[in-house]
C-alpha cells in the first residue's frame, strides 16, 4: 500500500532544558504499557503532567494522516493513553475507541476537550476482542511511540496482535512503530541527554530523565523519575521495552493472520524507526 505522501522526514524538535535530539527519548518512559501498566501510569498526578512535559505531538501526523488516506471511519487505539490520538481523530468526524490499562491515564483523557465523542476503556486489546460486538468493527487499529515494544514475550505480543485482528474488518489496516535495533537508541538514552525540566501550570518545576540500567539481547531496561520541584516528590519508574528486528515482526505479524505486510521508515524518524502497516486477512473461525 503505498504512503507517499508520509514518506518525507522531518525533524522533531527538542523541548524542556535537556539536550534531547528526539521526543521518542522522553517518551521511552512514558509509554503506555498495553499489557501491564507500570505503576508510574496509574498515579494520577503523573498522568497529569504527561502532556506538558510532552507538548509536541506532531508523531501522530503520520496516523491522522494514515487514516485520511485509507478513508477508515472507525479506530482503534490500543495504548491511547492520555487520549491525544484519539481525540485528534474524533476531530476528525472518526468513532474512535481507546484502550489503555492505565486507569489515571484513561482519567486524563476523558477530561480532554471533545473527548465525549471517542468511547475509552480502561483494558487490553484482548479485552476488547472478548466482545463478539467489537469483532470485525474497525477500518484502522494504531499503537503509536512505544507501545508496540512493551510486549515483552512473544505469547503476549502475539495475543495481543490476534485480538486486533479479530476487532478489524477483513481488510483492514494496522499500523504501528517501532525503533531499529541497529540504530542502538538506548545508547542515547541517559540523565545527561535526555533531562528536562519544565513548568507546569498548577505544579511548578517539573524534571525529569531517562537512563538506561540493563541491556539484555533485545530486551532495554530504564529507569525514569519524575520530581516535582514544588515540594520535593520524586515519583521512581522502571520499564522495559523489546526491541524486535524485521524478520521478528513479519513473522508475527504473519502468525497473527496478517497479510500485505509493509515496514516503512518511520517519517518522523526515518534513520531511527519503522512504520508498520499490514492488512488484515479473512477471519477463521
Amino acid at each position: 500500500m503505498p504512503v507517499n505522501a508520509m514518506a518525507a522526514a522531518y525533524d522533531a524538535p527538542s523541548a524542556g532544558l535537556g539536550r534531547t535530539d528526539n521526543p521518542w527519548l522522553r517518551r521511552a518512559a512514558r509509554a503506555s504499557v498495553e499489557a501491564m501498566p507500570d505503576e508510574i501510569f496509574d498515579n494520577p498526578r503523573v498522568a497529569r503532567v504527561y502532556d506538558p512535559l510532552d507538548p509536541d505531538r506532531s508523531d501522530l501526523d503520520t496516523y491522522v494522516d494514515l487514516a485520511a488516506e485509507l478513508g477508515a471511519r472507525t479506530v482503534l487505539d490500543v495504548g491511547c493513553g492520555t487520549g491525544t490520538l484519539a481525540c485528534r481523530l474524533a476531530r476528525e468526524g472518526i468513532e474512535v475507541l481507546g484502550v489503555d490499562p492505565a486507569v489515571a491515564s484513561v482519567d486524563v483523557a476523558r477530561g480532554k476537550p471533545g473527548a465525549d465523542r471517542v468511547e475509552w476503556v480502561v483494558g487490553t486489546a484482548p479485552d476488547i476482542a472478548a466482545d463478539p460486538d467489537q469483532h470485525g468493527r474497525f477500518d484502522l487499529a494504531t499503537m503509536t511511540a512505544n507501545v508496540a515494544q512493551v510486549f515483552l514475550t512473544d505469547e503476549e505480543w502475539l495475543e495481543t496482535l490476534r485480538a486486533i485482528h479479530t476487532c478489524l474488518r477483513p481488510g483492514g489496516h494496522l499500523a504501528f512503530e517501532t525503533r531499529k535495533p541497529a540504530d542502538r537508541a538506548w545508547e542515547r538514552w541517559t540523565k545527561e541527554q535526555t533531562r528536562q525540566a519544565v513548568v507546569v501550570p498548577g505544579e511548578g518545576l517539573v524534571e525529569e530523565w531517562v537512563q538506561v540500567t540493563r541491556v539484555d539481547g533485545p530486551f532495554v531496561t530504564f529507569e525514569s523519575p519524575t520530581i516535582f520541584h514544588s515540594d520535593g516528590e520524586r515519583i521512581d519508574s522502571t520499564s522495559t521495552l523489546r526491541f524486535r528486528t524485521e524478520e521478528e515482526l513479519r513473522a508475527s505479524l504473519d502468525d497473527a493472520g496478517f497479510v500485505e505486510v509493509d515496514v516503512w521508515d518511520l517519517p518522523y524518524a526515518p534513520e531511527r524507526g519503522w512504520l508498520v502497516i499490514a492488512a488484515a486477512g479473512a477471519r477463521h473461525t
